[in-house]
């Protein structure tokens, strides 16, 4: 997904250097990239691999689609720190100095944007179930549930891996003098297009239906307010719906400078050619590798069963063996009224079997 040679060039006629040496400059930031990257790989992984366990246990415990399509986001920021942090940035640049065979180093582009495709695009269902939850609750109950939500990420990350495919074209734009071809245009528009506009925008539209929601339920709250108990809870932002807030607004936010930097060396100035942009380009990925590491964090912030979840693994305890909800809803009330027209006829039974007692004899019947 990101080339990561960190080098520059100030022109090809300084010093009278030949392109492949020109190459071989240092990188504006120096050292700083690989210390951040290290520090972020070795913090990142472990979290978001108990933040993996902690949401598994809820998962299998609530039954809820929610937490599979959480559990789907942490499995898909994994996959991004280890092939674009771990191999494209560590191994490839900072330990092999991009000295690869030619295929190995696409094949390796290829799979970072497959995998940052996915992380990013696994919000967009966990979106869409939030807002139907929130706007159509009644078809909520109806369409989700666990298997279903399983099928959604399997094609979810079965078409990230497929958009991944065509980028295994992308050029390097670190040492790349050549100005940008037909092929670089269409393939950084469709980077860019999959990876920002198209997954904000359709934040954008369900986050303010959810918001514009809320609100109505709030100026319809003074009206019911009479025919309302006391001890009714006010209408407010859940948990939930907070935390889908923080997780899409984090990602437009640590997202966007790359996504200008990316349109700015297309059209103005390339990364090869200035060091601003370079500098800018080398900032804008780090801030956009973050946001594979700061979920954790917000939900932590926002639930209480996640900590909950985290704290009984880190103290290794075992949760709960059964689920809260062990009969569907729908059966509940079949089941007890059937139990009770049962133990009626039992009961009823006995009686009229059973002999009437010397006292209730002497009643006239």
């Amino acid at each position: 997904m990101i080339d990561w040679p960190n080098v520059t060039a100030s022109g090809h006629q300084e010093l009278g250097l030949k392109p492949e040496e020109l190459q071989k400059s240092k990188c504006v930031l120096g050292f700083i990239p690989v210390i951040y990257y290290s520090i972020l790989l070795c913090v990142g992984v472990p979290v978001n691999i108990l933040t993996a366990v902690a949401l598994s246990r809820l998962a299998s415990r609530t039954k809820k689609a929610l937490y599979y399509y959480l559990l789907a986001v942490t499995g898909s920021d994994i996959l991004s720190q280890l092939f674009i942090i771990f191999v494209g940035f560590l191994l490839e640049t900072a330990v092999f100095h991009r000295d690869v065979p030619a295929l190995l180093l696409h094949s390796v582009s290829a799979a970072e944007f497959a995998a940052n495709h996915a992380s990013i695009w696994s919000t967009v269902p966990l979106t869409v179930d939030r807002y139907v939850a929130l706007c159509h609750p009644l078809l909520h109950r109806q369409i989700s549930y666990p298997a279903r939500a399983r099928k959604i990420i399997a094609v979810v990350l079965g078409l990230s891996l497929v958009s991944g495919v065509p980028f295994f074209w992308w050029s390097d734009m670190w040492r790349n003098s050549d100005p940008p071809t037909a092929l670089d245009t269409v393939l950084i528009w469709t980077h860019v297009t999959i990876i920002y506009f198209l997954p904000c925008s359709i934040f954008l539209v369900l986050n303010s239906l959810i918001i514009h929601t809320l609100r109505a339920r709030q100026r319809q709250q003074p009206c019911q307010e009479e025919g309302r108990p006391k001890s009714a809870p006010p209408l407010r932002l859940g948990k939930t719906t907070a935390m889908l807030l923080a997780i899409t607004s984090v990602f437009s936010v640590l997202w966007a400078p790359r996504t200008a930097v990316v349109i700015y060396h297309l059209y103005v100035s390339s990364v090869h050619r200035d060091w601003r942009v370079h500098l800018a380009y080398d900032l804008s990925n780090m801030l956009a590798m973050l946001n594979t590491a700061v979920n954790f964090f917000l939900y932590c912030f926002v639930s209480k069963p996640f900590c909950g979840a985290v704290r009984d693994v880190v103290l290794l305890r075992a949760g709960p063996l059964y689920s809260r909800r062990t009969l569907p809803h729908p059966q509940a009330p079949t089941n007890a009224s059937i139990s009770s027209l049962y133990s009626g006829n039992i009961k009823r039974s006995q009686r009229d079997s059973t002999p009437l007692s010397p006292r209730r004899a002497k009643k006239p019947s």
